[in-house]
């Protein structure tokens, strides 16, 4: 699931998965991938609980900019290959945009 708003990227675990439940209609100990973006476009982070504890991932790309989805409410749930792409700064957006889900607030 990825939030669509940039995030102070200050911020660490505990404060993500805070925001989880009210920004993204989620519960942050369901299991599920939670991609967090920075203002630069440049940054993300991911928040996941792996049934022992919460584990974040923060990658910045050297050049170029990760591809986003419009900044808005809400999220943008994505298939896994959906996710590979978008982790390694590649273009997501044109692999399953017919069964992509849209949650808003």
């Amino acid at each position: 699931m990825v939030a669509c708003k940039p995030i102070d990227f200050r911020k660490g675990m505990n404060f993500l998965a805070a925001l989880v439940t009210p920004g993204l209609a989620a519960d942050p100990f369901a299991g599920d991938v939670f991609i967090f973006r920075s203002c630069r476009s440049d940054r993300l982070k991911l928040l996941n609980w792996d049934g022992s504890g919460l584990y974040l991932v923060m990658k910045r790309l050297e050049s170029g900019a990760f591809t986003w989805p419009p900044v808005r409410d809400g999220a943008v749930t994505l298939h896994a290959a959906q996710l590979r792409l978008l982790f390694t700064g590649m273009g997501w957006t044109l692999i399953g945009t017919r069964t992509m889900a849209m949650a808003s607030k």
